[in-house]
């Protein structure tokens, strides 16, 4: 598969579930003591709608383990696991850390420009990341089918990670000597959005994105030269099975 569909496929999933994940708040409800104007009763008037929630999250713990699937690399597939545990101090608001390990192998468009065109392309891994952030989930809601209902809550969060990756940012530059990859640490930031829909009151099935924001060198000029700095960005889609307790 070349670079172009590749890029543009990847680029259509990611806009078609951020849109999965952006229509879901609209269609749910508004926490319990939200304001509902219903001027078709009388202009003059505000209504308050209690909505109970079936599923409570103040003073609840998590812990989600899955699957992720990395959506930024061009020049490799990029797959790993997820784990992440966290804590509802309030009914909207929680603190969860998290992480995530990589593995990476080279895709075709990577194997065509060096089997092709002799070109190796600048390359940056990620093995592992562990984060800690703040989780917003301002919006609940449900699904009716013909005999059961599905609830869901949609969260935001934003947070400080560490990066463990390698790159080949040292030897790229270079055609005579072969290519290496060299550990590297950054400090980034993240940012995630999430759906989670309930399996039951203790068990609940999660589809969220992290975008993990971080600045490192890009491809040095010469052989184990220093790239400039830059910022870059990784997305990541994890599907995952959590417990509460």
């Amino acid at each position: 598969m070349s670079q172009l569909p590749w890029t543009r496929f990847k680029k259509n999933l990611i806009l078609a579930l951020l849109a999965t994940l952006l229509v879901a708040p609209a269609l749910a409800e508004a926490s319990e003591d939200s304001l509902y104007d219903f001027l078709w009763l009388d202009p003059d008037k505000k209504v308050y709608v209690l909505q109970n929630k079936v599923y409570k999250k103040k003073n609840t713990g998590y812990a989600n383990l899955g699957y992720v699937y990395s959506l930024t690399p061009d020049y490799f597939d990029t797959r790993g696991f997820h784990l992440s545990t966290g804590w509802y101090f309030h009914e909207e608001w929680a603190i969860e850390g998290y992480f995530n390990k990589y593995s990476s192998s080279p895709n075709t468009t990577f194997d065509n420009l060096k089997g092709v065109n002799g070109v190796t392309a600048f390359s940056r891994q990620f093995n592992s990341t562990v984060g800690l952030m703040g989780v917003w989930s301002p919006f609940y809601g449900k699904i009716n089918t013909f005999n059961k209902i599905f609830y869901f809550d949609w969260s935001v969060g934003a947070g400080v990670v560490r990066i463990n990756s390698e790159s080949n940012e040292k030897t790229v530059a270079s055609t005579t000597t072969a290519d290496s990859y060299n550990k590297e640490s950054y400090t980034g930031a993240i940012v995630k959005t999430g759906l989670r829909f309930h399996a039951t009151k203790n068990m609940h099935i999660n589809m969220d994105f992290h975008r993990t924001i971080y600045s490192a060198p890009g491809p040095a000029p010469v052989l184990n030269g220093t790239g400039k700095d830059k910022w870059w960005g990784n997305t990541d889609l994890i599907f995952s099975i959590g417990f509460s307790f």
